[in-house]
């Protein structure tokens, strides 16, 4: 698809942004620390020990001997997307240089950050044996979200999911919603997460579908709600239930002396990684959602 440049008429550049938020899930990153590679390129293992409970002790014989079992679980990354731009030398000079100057700025924050947090709620959302509510539901008041919380952190306590490091991730609506009762009782439910994220509805959904860029519907790429996905309300993620990192981020900018196909500035990047939840920790998320429309 060919670049449409609207040349300066003045060198006093204004550029005309897109309101977007940068990326809301880096919280999730994961320290690799503990993964090392597997047997091919595109995967990686990572560690999962079991041991026995206690047993009787016995004046006579002791301790009862226990196992202890350390496993290496093989994960495969499944995240691999890229895309490369070319703006000619002098586009980008009667454009006061901001045809290219404010590229890879503008393509980071507008779809580089959405696409990366629907990516990884909706992969989370679809893991098979997390928590989610019973039956989805729209809820329209501030109480209906403080009721919905507080069942969702029960189930969580009950499962003994750890108090510390849970993160709210709800849509402004919501947020809104409960913050505006303002009660003790919705302050204390707001207070017991690490931390809360508002996440805009249009990166919040249970499936979406990654669009290839080459396609004839699909050229524009990004990302587009998947067909029988539900919009979520909220989504509770205990931090170390989650595996998140990027194996490799390629952020290029050749220049048009260095490029041998033409007279233009080229923007090159490529981002391949991993979203996924460990095997243990599923109890680690909790999914509220509406029904599917």
């Amino acid at each position: 698809m060919a670049n449409v440049i609207e040349l300066s008429k003045n060198y006093v550049p204004l550029l005309d942004q897109v309101y977007k938020k940068a990326s809301l899930t880096t919280v999730l990153n994961t320290n690799d620390a503990m993964a090392r590679a597997g047997a091919r390129a595109n995967e990686i293992i990572i560690p999962k020990i079991k041991m026995d409970g206690l047993a009787d002790y016995s004046r006579n014989s002791g301790y009862v001997k226990g196992d202890v079992n350390l496993t290496w679980e093989t994960v495969k990354f499944n995240y691999d997307r890229g895309r490369k731009f070319e703006v000619d030398y002098l586009d980008n000079e009667e454009t006061a240089e901001v045809a290219f100057g404010m590229l890879a700025a503008e393509f980071q924050r507008t779809k580089v950050a959405p696409e990366a947090d629907a990516f990884t709620f909706a992969t989370l959302a679809g893991k098979e044996g997390i928590s989610k509510v019973s039956t989805p539901a729209v809820l329209e008041s501030g109480e209906d979200v403080m009721k919905a919380l507080i069942e969702a952190t029960t189930v969580m306590d009950d499962d003994e999911v750890p108090e510390e490091n849970r993160y709210l991730f709800i849509t402004p609506t919501l947020y809104n919603a409960i913050k505006g009762l303002d009660t003790t009782k919705s302050r204390e439910i707001l207070e017991a997460f690490t931390q809360i994220i508002k996440v805009p509805q249009s990166r919040f959904y249970t499936a979406i579908e990654l669009l290839d860029g080459t396609s004839e519907n699909e050229l524009e790429g990004g990302y587009k709600k998947a067909n029988g996905a539900a919009d979520i309300n909220f989504m509770i993620v205990h931090k170390s239930a989650v595996l998140k990192f990027d194996k490799h981020i390629a952020s290029d900018i050749i220049t048009p002396q260095a490029n041998q196909s033409s007279d233009a500035y080229m923007q090159k990047y490529r981002k391949y990684g991993l979203v996924d939840v460990y095997e243990n920790k599923l109890a680690g998320i909790y999914l509220h959602h509406k029904p599917v429309v």
